[in-house]
């Protein structure tokens, strides 16, 4: 399998050129020269499948020969190591939860993907690689972790100073080993745009090994799409499932539109968004025309340009995107209220994200046709617990967590100025 740019359809590398260069030098995202079809006998299948087994049979299409078979069964057998419940929240709505891995959140999927990728790759390299990595709040923790275990690679985190929760903030700032956290005076959008300023410096890359751990990765989207497939374990292929994701960088719904077109029967998506709302507004009129930033209870879905847009316009057309997705949006006011209708009439707590998510489900079902809608709750309530104290005022916090909170933070408080930001990484 090789791939292109969504800028140059002429460019062919292979996954482990995508994946180490992270980004096309063009700026564009990369792309699969062709989504494989799964074949009938593994829908038949998928029932007795683990999760391990239905990994390896859709990721290797992806891998190719980059990737010994024996070595790819060590990365998945170490990626999938948690569950992904899935729990009944209504008589039509269901969540599945993605929260159960290192970080508490869906993130962790293809941040462990992605990062025994890398360290297969740079296992022999006398030089160590250096993983940029934007955070709007939860991917930046995820990364920490997956990295952590990794040998030859050290890691750069950028995150928003005073835009991310108390525990996102210590996720993402207490490693000691190959993890740095730079605290941003800005907001994602800057963090993500000195990201891709750094791969598109040739200077800067000819002194320095880099890659990145955000889901303009290949490798850290890709994985995202397997927990599509666990729902089709327990319902019917002839059942009509809407998906609701919410949506920041737009990376895991891409996954999503991948098992789509890999041939799994997902009846549509909604693109569930907080204010920050430029996909939604696109759907609605065609003009993709981003807002400034403004920070939501649903912190890591503040994204006001995201990078995956340019994969799904790359997928569809505008006419096909409005009638496979539909796009929504959410005050926090409006996610403070469904919370704590949830809580209340159903004993089901959501997180800010997941909030967003069901409310466009429930917005969706009064226009829209579906059996049941699957909310992807990204994220344990207990990273955001300033908002979910609004709503209970139980102790929600996992043993790990609490131990967590009480590490010292250490971050590197900078400007979101590119120059800067390269004397840092040429150090």
């Amino acid at each position: 399998m090789n791939y292109y740019s969504t800028n140059n359809k002429n460019t062919s590398v292979s996954f482990k050129e995508a994946v180490i260069q992270g980004l096309p030098a063009d700026n564009g995202l990369f792309m699969p020269q062709q989504i494989p079809q799964l074949i009938d006998e593994f829908f038949k299948e998928l029932p007795n499948l683990n999760i391990s087994e239905i990994a390896h049979l859709v990721l290797a299409n992806f891998v190719g020969d980059s990737i010994p078979e024996e070595e790819l069964w060590k990365i998945i057998n170490k990626t999938f190591i948690f569950e992904f419940p899935l729990v009944q929240i209504d008589d039509k709505k269901f969540a599945l939860e993605l929260y159960h891995g290192p970080s508490y959140a869906f993130k962790d999927v293809g941040a462990r993907f992605l990062a025994f990728c890398l360290d297969y790759f740079y296992k022999d390299q006398d030089e160590k690689c250096t993983i940029l990595v934007a955070t709007s709040g939860d991917t930046g923790g995820a990364v920490a972790s997956a990295f952590a275990e990794t040998d030859n690679i050290e890691v750069v985190i950028l995150y928003p100073s005073g835009k991310v929760s108390e525990l996102q903030e210590k996720q993402l700032t207490t490693f000691e080993k190959n993890v740095t956290a730079l605290e941003i005076d800005g907001d994602f959008d800057d963090c993500q745009r000195l990201v891709k300023s750094a791969f598109l410096d040739e200077e800067l890359r000819k002194q320095k090994m880099i890659s990145s751990a955000n889901s303009i990765n290949v490798a850290r989207f890709l994985p995202q799409s397997i927990y599509y497939f666990l729902p089709y374990q327990y319902f019917s292929h002839k059942d009509k499932i809407a998906f609701s994701v919410p949506s920041g960088n737009y990376g895991n719904l891409t996954a999503g539109l991948f098992a789509k077109q890999m041939g799994l029967p997902i009846h549509q998506f909604v693109a569930a968004a907080n204010k920050n709302d430029t996909v939604p507004r696109y759907l609605l009129n065609g003009i993709f025309e981003p807002h400034p930033t403004v920070a939501t209870y649903s912190n890591a879905m503040d994204v006001s340009i995201p990078s995956n847009f340019l994969r799904m316009k790359d997928m569809f057309s505008l006419e096909e995107m409005q009638q496979l997705i539909k796009g929504y949006s959410f005050s926090d006011e409006e996610t403070l209220d469904t919370m704590q209708s949830v809580f209340k009439n159903e004993e089901y707590l959501l997180d800010p994200h997941g909030a967003v998510g069901y409310a466009a489900l429930k917005a969706h079902e009064q226009k829209n046709e579906y059996d049941f809608g699957l909310l992807l709750e990204t994220a344990h309530p207990c990273k955001f617990i300033d908002v979910v104290n609004k709503v209970t005022k139980e102790d929600i916090y996992p043993e790990e967590a609490k131990a967590l909170m009480q590490k010292q933070k250490s971050s590197i408080k900078m400007k979101a100025d590119y120059e800067q930001f390269k004397q840092f990484l040429l150090r």
